[in-house]
């Protein structure tokens, strides 16, 4: 399942955090870092989905 949110982590960097904790403090940490740039977003979602 891991490699399933990872795919889509880079092809849309908050469902895959969505997918991992929900709509919570990460979630929009990512939509803001995917906002300012979509490499800092995929970067971030695939440390979130690494991480737990």
């Amino acid at each position: 399942m891991d490699i399933i949110r990872i795919i889509l982590s880079i092809l849309l960097p908050p469902l895959g955090v969505f997918l991992q904790v929900g709509i919570g403090a990460q979630f929009w940490i990512n939509i803001l870092l995917t906002l300012f740039g979509y490499f800092p977003g995929v970067i971030h979602a695939v440390y979130i989905i690494a991480k737990r």
